[in-house]
């Protein structure tokens, strides 16, 4: 049988009946856009989260463009980020007329490198986006000491990484705005796309609250030029109905990250990297590999094993980013890295046997 990168229909089928039943809960009400269910969501979500304020909007990719607008960020501004990232951590940036500046990762974590953040600073640069790569948190503390001696924002993107734990302290608590995303195959995913900004700030609840709505308030009248970014109840609907298994599902891929572990001992593999003091919630397990990386995929689709790629093509090297000025082997980890890793199934219905087949498949193509 093959085993498929990730398993949404099975997840489906364990809670089918809750899900039924809070999505013909909205139809019956028809009120579709915002509303109670969002309120809900967005207040279970930052009790979760430890912080005060959830504010629902339409993806993780509007929630950085929202907490960068809240801040304020446009044309002139530097924001330091990763380029070992989805694309929409520096496409917000850009789209604010901003410019993104690159800093390389950590060799361990992929997550950026704190004590490389510092010498990118200048007299434009306004915040720090630190992203939480594959559910471990980046490194904090010294970004956040380094974000209040040059009175920095800092905005962390945890869209991978919901439940996950820095020092105790939830992803998306620590800066001044955390960005989740709800998308389907995260570790608590809606049925299309769905997004959280995260924040202790009143001020900045309340601008991104009428920044989702075309900067209006009250309706019909705009205080500031804002976007249509509204959390529709359905998806909300669907992720309280999902949300009282988040523990459970970020425990199981743990588990499951474990079992890897143990069966990779006693190969060249370079398997993920946790830090002591952090809870890893495996929104992705990733691999390093010697060579041949696009082979050992190939390899493991021919034997009916999915994987996926985060990220072929580190950000700064990306075509539309050629106007930067950077170049191969500036930020050398980075490249590196999209040239080595490999993702491997890792969500909690996966069974030890078919983790044990994934491993078998790619020790074979190893010795061969």
């Amino acid at each position: 049988m093959p085993i498929p990168f990730v398993d949404l229909k099975a997840q489906y089928k364990t809670i089918k009946d809750g899900v039924n039943k809070a999505i013909q809960e909205v139809l019956e009400s028809q009120a579709f856009i915002l509303g109670a269910k969002v309120e809900e969501l967005e207040e279970k979500i930052a009790a979760y989260s430890n912080t005060k304020h959830g504010i629902g909007v339409a993806s993780g990719s509007d929630a950085l463009l929202l907490a960068l607008m809240a801040i304020e960020i446009g044309s002139g501004d530097e924001v330091i980020t990763t380029p070992f990232t989805f694309f929409a951590t520096a496409g917000s940036i850009s789209r604010l007329g901003a410019k993104p500046v690159f800093v390389d990762i950590d060799p361990k974590t992929y997550n950026i490198d704190p004590y490389l953040i510092e010498a990118k600073i200048t007299s434009r640069t306004k915040a720090i986006i630190p992203v939480h790569l594959y559910g471990q948190c980046a490194d904090m503390d010294p970004i956040l000491e380094i974000a209040k001696r040059y009175n920095l924002y800092v905005i962390e993107d945890a869209a991978q990484a919901i439940g996950s734990k820095y020092k105790d302290k939830k992803a998306g608590s620590m800066g001044h705005l955390g960005c989740l995303s709800f998308f389907p195959t995260k570790n608590l995913g809606a049925y299309g796309d769905a997004g959280m900004v995260l924040t202790y700030d009143d001020a900045l609840a309340e601008k991104v609250r009428i920044l989702r709505v075309h900067g209006s308030k009250p309706k019909y009248y705009h205080s500031m030029i804002g976007l249509n970014s509204r959390l529709d109840s359905i998806q909300a609907a669907i992720l309280i109905a999902k949300f009282k298994y988040i523990d459970e599902w970020n425990e199981a891929r743990r588990q499951n990250a474990k079992t890897y572990n143990i069966l990779f001992e006693g190969t060249n593999l370079v398997t993920p990297y946790e830090e002591f003091f952090n809870y890893h919630i495996y929104n992705q397990y990733i691999i390093k590999v010697d060579g041949r990386r696009d082979e050992l995929r190939d390899g493991l689709k021919e034997a009916g094993v999915f994987t996926e790629i985060y990220y072929p093509v580190p950000l700064h090297l990306q075509k539309c980013y050629s106007n930067l000025g950077y170049k191969s082997g500036d930020l050398p980890v980075a490249e590196e890295s999209a040239n080595r890793t490999l993702a491997l199934p890792i969500y909690p219905e996966l069974t030890q046997e078919q983790q044990e087949q994934v491993v078998k498949v790619i020790c074979e193509f190893k010795n061969s």
